[in-house]
């Protein structure tokens, strides 16, 4: 597994490539993150797991939940953002909080349940990385994995497409990825013949937000974001402005004033 040659990935290890993450953007709308992380633990097939690792932990909120989940377990956290692990460091020094490349992190030996929520998506080549992270659990251990698979609606393709037309392009070319994570039959082919149990499955959440172009700010915390940071600074607030009014127009809020965004998000349980 290698990273891409973009210059932003969030989890790589070289610093000198990773946009600052902001995690009160991201935190905005963390019930909305999060939902789906609760909705991965209940589906566990794990009772007393001795090591468990939160790959991508990002602030540790979903740390937390596997601490409550599973508090006998020893507990690994795992992020390349400083940021971010910074506030997972202020929420409980009892877990091993590691600043690493979540693309090349090694376990010093097989663990229980490695789980990860919302962070492979950022990471290109699954065909090589759900093997290679299959192969970190140890037999009977669990590989669990959520990843966003909204890049096909307009939340997500609006910033493609604002890139590409403005004057901008030569600058953010290097950002436009294809869609990150394929359909749910790819893993189950990749999978199958190396787990003893596989389940997989995709809910689409119908988030009920609240505000002033709500889809464009909950986008901002995470796709959006390199975009934006690559641009200097006049740029940056006619590119964003031109994304947020493509967005207003794609989900209008109702008469209640309640804006509804549909995401779907792919789930991942494989046994070894």
């Amino acid at each position: 597994m290698h990273w891409s040659s973009t210059p932003w990935t969030r989890y790589t290890g070289d610093v000198t490539r990773v946009a600052a993450w902001d995690p009160a953007q991201y935190l905005r709308w963390s019930d909305h993150r999060v939902r789906p992380a609760v909705d991965l633990i209940q589906r566990l097939p794990v009772e007393r797991p001795g090591h468990v690792v939160d790959l991508g932990c990002g602030t540790g909120n979903v740390t937390a939940l596997l601490r409550r989940a599973w508090p006998a377990a020893r507990l690994t956290g795992v992020d390349g953002s400083a940021a971010m692990l910074e506030r997972a460091r202020a929420s409980d020094g009892a877990v091993d909080w590691q600043h690493a490349d979540i693309a090349t992190w090694t376990p010093s030996a097989p663990v229980d349940l490695l789980f990860s929520n919302a962070a492979l998506h950022w990471l290109d080549e699954h065909a090589r990385l759900f093997p290679r992270l299959l192969g970190l659990v140890a037999p009977g251990g669990v590989l669990a994995v959520q990843m966003p698979r909204n890049f096909g609606e307009p939340s997500h393709t609006s910033i493609t497409e604002v890139a590409r037309e403005g004057p901008w392009h030569a600058r953010l070319a290097p950002l436009i990825r294809p869609e990150p994570c394929k359909a749910p039959a790819y893993y189950f082919d990749l999978l199958a013949p190396r787990a003893t149990s596989l389940d997989i499955w995709e809910t689409v959440y119908q988030q009920a937000l609240t505000g002033d172009n709500p889809v464009a700010d909950f986008v901002k915390g995470s796709w959006l974001k390199p975009f934006l940071d690559a641009l200097e600074e006049g740029d940056r607030a006619t590119f964003e402005a031109a994304y947020r009014t493509r967005v207003a127009r794609a989900y209008p809020p109702r008469v209640d004033g309640i804006t509804l965004f549909p995401f779907r998000r792919l789930f991942i349980v494989a046994r070894c």
